[in-house]
């Protein structure tokens, strides 16, 4: 199979869809890969290095698509790639579907194959290829709120920390999976006055346990975040249903309740984000305020550390990655259900519930698409 993977073009995205390694064990497995030059250099990987791999450095985005059986990526493609993409084509990258009508559009009236990382699926019904990611974001997200936090950014001016005599931040993180974990680990390392929402018991009480009492939880529920937003200094958003729109957790008229420069992380943003208030923010102007708190909600945060984020996403992608090439996409989701529960949009419909049911679409079963 002719492999490619072109530049990343949204804004501030550095990461790119293939490492070096991932290039070279396509190439040692009798594939063929082609990288647009300068895809990798973002993320720290050199044309040389691609080509030591033994991919082919090509001169454009468009020689990508054009040529490629499979196009791999990072992030969904911008309007302008999907102009590019055509039926019998596959795509395998993040999409968050459901809260992008446009996108969903884009790529039914191209007739492409579109596998999407975030709702591929293991046998623990985990996300294997969107955990990464979040474990990425949820490290993030304490150490860009205390940034936002600063009082030159439009925050409190609290040190996460505190210092002897003076309190630390309160941290409140809605959302115990991985990127909630991920975003409490980091925060109580700073020494915030960190809580955890969730509705789970067992994941509260697992989360009692690893970090031993240096964290409270507390059940999620409306009435508690509105009771916990109203001293917080920063609130992380981590709450994600699979495939689709995020729930609004926070309204716009409980941004009175909270403290004057307090923030919001949406680390949920990519699916539409989970604060009313809350809009898509880029690396290069990340922040913005309403009604005097502070809004972080840049949609591809793993991008500002592009190196690991590569290589971690690579990590996990690659075996799939493998099986759709050595395979083909149709024998390699037949065998696999749960690369299957990855399939979005196939030959101009939708495979995916969840992107239905948020975008109003009527939806072929992914298995019966199979056939199509």
């Amino acid at each position: 199979m002719l492999i490619g993977c072109p530049k990343e073009i949204k804004a501030q995205e550095f990461r790119i869809g293939m490492s070096p390694a991932a290039a070279q064990e396509a190439v040692g497995a009798g594939h063929s890969v082609i990288i647009e030059t300068g895809a990798g250099l973002g993320a720290g990987f050199s044309d040389d290095d691609y080509r030591a791999a033994g991919a082919v450095i090509v001169d454009t985005a468009e020689e990508v698509f054009t040529r490629a059986e499979m196009v791999v990526k990072v992030k969904e493609p911008q309007a302008g790639e999907r102009k590019q993409l055509r039926e019998g084509q596959v795509l395998f990258t993040y999409l968050h579907l459901a809260p992008d009508a446009d996108q969903t559009r884009d790529l039914l009236e191209s007739g492409v194959t579109a596998i999407a990382y975030e709702t591929v699926t293991d046998r623990n019904g985990g996300l294997p290829l969107l955990a990464p990611m979040s474990e990425v974001a949820g490290r993030l997200a304490p150490q860009v709120g205390a940034w936002t936090l600063q009082k030159a950014n439009g925050g409190r001016g609290v040190l996460m920390g505190g210092v002897p005599g003076v309190r630390p931040a309160n941290v409140v993180i809605i959302g115990g999976g991985v990127v909630g974990t991920s975003a409490a680990r980091v925060a109580v390392g700073m020494g915030a006055n960190v809580t955890v929402l969730d509705r789970s018991l067992p994941r509260m009480s697992y989360l009692d346990d690893i970090f031993q009492g240096r964290l409270t939880t507390q059940y999620s529920n409306a009435a508690a975040i509105e009771e916990l937003i109203t001293r917080a200094d920063m609130v992380v958003g981590a709450v994600l249903i699979p495939g689709a729109a995020a729930p609004k957790l926070i309204s716009r008229a409980q941004l009175s309740q909270m403290q004057p420069g307090a923030v919001l992380v949406d680390v949920a943003i990519d699916q539409g984000g989970c604060f009313e208030t809350s809009r898509a923010t880029t690396h290069q102007d990340p922040i913005y305020e309403v009604d005097g708190v502070m809004h972080y909600c840049v949609a591809n945060m793993p991008g500002a550390v592009a190196r690991t984020s590569t290589q971690a996403l690579g990590n996990a992608t690659l075996p799939f990655l493998m099986a759709l090439a050595n395979k083909g996409w149709r024998l390699a989701c037949a065998e696999n259900e749960h690369l299957l529960n990855g399939l979005n949009v196939h030959a101009g419909r939708v495979t995916y519930d969840a992107v239905g049911a948020a975008l109003g679409l009527p939806v072929t079963a992914a298995r019966e698409a199979l056939r199509l």
